[in-house]
């Protein structure tokens, strides 16, 4: 203890730490030990003194002395790594100092897992945490990728080194022993002949080198220079241990790089300081600056394999799902960072593209018409609005926007992102760009669905045509993501518009195609069925009509060609057949009211069917139906319905010629193959699929199937089929009706009626089609039996014959 130099690095070790690992997470504190044993120990008092002075000193500076020593390892390896890169040439002369620089760099990572774990109380808390470890840790990370990637030019340095150099030396030096015994002699000699067989032509075959038996004869040639009595002794030969552990070095830069990695760089310390982890893992997410860096620790999960032991196998399991659990967990944390940000991008590209829609421009219209017609300025109060483009113009480049600051985080997540295309966790292949993809996937879906939502909660809705930009300038940037980071966008945007087509997405949650099929049934077809829309046969849309004191709503802009087209495009064919399966529900629950008013009006519409000829029986027949309102209304329900029908399979239909034209062709030809002779099965399917395509029909397979399920269980088909005449009778004559109905006024503006009773034709047409396919019989024939009936009726209307029969009628019920 007398020593000087050995009593300073006494002091050194005890300041610089304190602790030291015993294994894994358990640490000695090396203060109070040393304490405790010179304690027990008479006459070293003083060196208590300087174990309390030692103790203190690292309590307030080794945190601080590490911290530096962090910084300096930052910069000196970001140098060495940026030069080896450039010139991966200097491997081979340099690649001790790559080892040393790993071997530095772990040995302080460690250093600051004991004592930012164990020392609770600090003067600097700070000194024991890092925000910017993952700089260090991912630098490690790249050292270790060069001297993989490099491994060629390893080999290829060294086995020139060992044939020849290393090969002479060790000749000269053995030449130059007075003393060498037979046997270490033929030791000595067999490492020289098999160093100067080496070439580098084996290199360039890839021959797999294995020096484990050379190293193993050094170590027994140690062991026989190393008894007492040997003839040689290795301590009166420096230079054959000196020369021999350069050589042992050489080649394993030849067959074990791999075990240097792993010996110099090992971090798998970090699989019993989870929380730790995490915990820096939290504050590089929350440093700009560092968020490239971030890959570093899902890489570093891989090293968790390295704490396992042959000996230990039952802790194989559990190591293995903490790392592929924390590993996932990392870069799900990574991924939704990414995935708001690109969301964030999307929005305000979203933003911009909605200042070009055709709504905006009325403002800048009115302007310019008002200046031709040099009307007075507008106050100075009234703003004036941007025009789209302006945010592109900068007096200063250094003024940020929100947009540059999303584009640059998006930068540094996708860098981190495609930083390695994929790396193995346990024999677990993980791929950091499928965990960016899954979030964009659920995300995405839900950014959707807010695009047609006007606020949460409400029950207005974005124009299909909007949503549709919307979506445009959404799948426009994510197309442009390819460049960044090895994301399929493609499939990508495939998955969520085809889950958008669907009633729920994969999480359950409800899609475009439930809230319009929702809004449209419930709000705009609803509204027609009470009088206040109504279908313009001209406009090709539905119109509403304005009142006074209540606020307008404008039908048109939801459903007109353009609206339809779009909404088309939204939701394609998957989505349009569950608005045609929402709407045949509703065509249904009409047909059943209808069917129950025929089966109260049963006989007289059999006496009616054969006695329309008969004028003195009609006029005591017609008084005793009941409800004959109520059928019209209904049937001019069916009729609205199957005209907004008709207009959203007319959008499909042009979405679908555009998309697919070498498809619609073929469709369209087959159609026309069609005739009344053939076997109505292959009918209805060639027309299923002309529907599906959104191809007008003359025969709805779908009215077609849902009247197929509305047959009672215990009526027979005959009694079926009577019903649907007598409906047709019933339908026939009670039009007369419409004459007295004041709201049954043409209106050219809409060409139609304000009471939708123009859209009663399609009704009869398409129901009659449907209701005796399903009993297998003559459509025509039937048309024609509705048409006497009406004409009888309508004859009688005009020839100014009273109709007192009609009065007392109830209403709609």
């Amino acid at each position: 203890g007398s020593i000087q130099s050995c009593l300073d690095l006494w002091r050194a070790a005890l300041r610089g730490s304190l602790y030291i690992s015993l294994i894994r997470d358990e640490v000695l504190p090396i203060h109070k030990v040393t304490e405790e044993a010179f304690g027990s120990i008479k006459g070293y008092g003083k060196r208590i003194a300087d174990i309390k002075e030692c103790k203190e000193h690292a309590l307030t500076h080794s945190g601080q002395l590490h911290r530096g020593r962090r910084n300096f390892l930052r910069n000196a390896v970001r140098e060495m790594e940026a030069v080896l890169a450039n010139e991966p040439g200097l491997l081979g002369p340099k690649v001790v100092y790559v080892f040393m620089a790993l071997s530095f760099c772990r040995d302080e990572v460690t250093w600051l897992c004991r004592h930012s774990e164990h020392v609770s109380k600090s003067k600097n808390p700070e000194d024991f945490s890092d925000s910017h470890l993952a700089e260090l840790l991912f630098l490690m990370e790249e050292l270790r990728h060069l001297l993989r990637r490099h491994q060629n030019v390893l080999q290829r340095y060294y086995v020139q080194y060992l044939s020849q150099f290393d090969a002479l030396v060790l000749s000269d030096i053995i030449q130059d022993l007075t003393v060498c015994p037979e046997e270490e002699s033929v030791i000595m000699s067999s490492f020289v002949s098999s160093l100067s067989a080496l070439s580098v032509k084996q290199v360039d075959q890839k021959e797999k080198f294995e020096f484990s038996g050379l190293r193993l004869d050094w170590f027994r040639l140690q062991a026989y220079t190393s008894v007492s009595k040997a003839p040689l002794q290795l301590r009166e030969t420096p230079d054959v241990a000196k020369v021999m552990n350069l050589i042992v070095f050489h080649t394993k830069m030849l067959d074990s790089v791999e075990e240097l990695i792993l010996e110099t760089s090992d971090l798998s310390i970090f699989c019993v300081y989870i929380p730790l982890l995490e915990k820096l893992f939290a504050s590089t997410m929350e440093e700009p600056s560092m968020l490239r860096y971030a890959i570093a620790f899902p890489l570093l999960c891989a090293d968790f394999s390295h704490a396992t032991h042959s000996l230990c196998p039952e802790e194989y399991p559990h190591l293995r799902n903490c790392a592929l659990g924390l590993c996932s967990k990392l870069l799900e944390d990574i991924a939704r960072q990414a995935s708001s940000c690109i969301l964030d991008t999307c929005a305000e590209q979203h933003n911009l593209s909605e200042q070009l829609l055709p709504k905006h421009c009325a403002a800048t219209i009115s302007k310019a018409r008002n200046k031709r017609a040099r009307k007075a300025a507008s106050k100075k109060g009234e703003p004036e609005r941007e025009k789209p483009g302006a945010e592109s113009h900068r007096k200063n480049r250094s003024l940020v926007t929100n947009l540059d600051k999303l584009h640059l985080t998006l930068t540094e997540l996708c860098w981190t992102l495609n930083y390695v295309p994929s790396f193995l966790v346990f024999k677990h292949t993980v791929t950091p760009v499928e965990y960016l993809s899954s979030q964009l996937e659920t995300s995405l879906n839900r950014a959707l669905v807010r695009l047609a939502q006007a606020s949460p909660g409400s029950t207005e809705i974005a124009r299909p045509s909007e949503v549709l930009a919307g979506a445009q300038a959404y799948a426009t940037f994510l197309v442009s993501l390819m460049h960044r980071v090895g994301l399929d966008t493609g499939r990508l945007l495939r998955n969520v518009l085809l889950q958008q087509t669907q009633p729920l997405d994969a999480a359950g949650e409800q899609t475009l195609t439930t809230l319009y099929s929702n809004w449209y049934l419930e709000s705009l077809l609803r509204q027609t069925s009470m009088g206040t829309i109504v279908f313009s046969p001209g406009m090709r849309a539905f119109v509403s009509l304005p009142k006074e004191g209540e606020p307008t709503f404008s039908a048109e802009e939801y459903s007109d060609v353009s609206e339809m087209r779009a909404l088309a495009e939204l939701l394609g064919p998957y989505g349009i057949k569950f608005l045609s399966d929402n709407l045949m529900w509703h065509i249904t629950s009409q047909m059943v009211e209808l069917k129950k008013l025929v089966t109260e009006n049963m006989d007289v519409l059999v006496q009616i069917r054969s006695n329309f000829y008969q004028v003195e029986q009609m006029a005591a027949l017609l008084p005793r139906l009941t409800a004959t309102e109520n059928v019209l209304k209904r049937m001019t329900i069916i009729g609205e319905i199957l005209w907004f029908r008709a207009l959203a399979q007319e959008g499909l239909q042009d979405v679908f010629t555009n998309h697919c034209p070498f498809l619609m062709g073929p469709i369209e030809c087959l159609k026309e193959f069609v005739t009344p002779d053939m076997d109505i099965k292959v009918t209805l399917s060639i027309f299923e699929l002309a529907t599906a395509a959104g191809s007008p029909c003359d025969i709805d397979p779908a009215l077609v199937t849902a009247f197929s399920n509305l047959k009672k269980d215990g009526s027979s088909p005959e009694e079926e089929y009577k019903v649907a005449c007598l409906l047709l009778v019933f339908v026939a004559v009670s039009l007369p009706l419409l004459a007295t109905d004041p709201s049954s006024v043409y209106t050219s503006e809409i060409d139609g009626y304000n009471n939708n009773i123009h859209c009663l034709a399609k009704a009869i047409i398409q129901v009659s089609a449907a209701l005796f396919t399903v009993y297998n019989k003559n459509i025509e024939s039937h048309l024609k039996e509705f048409l006497m009936p009406e004409t009888e009726s309508t004859q009688r209307l005009d020839s100014g014959l009273p109709n007192k029969e009609f009065t007392g009628v109830t209403g709609l019920s």
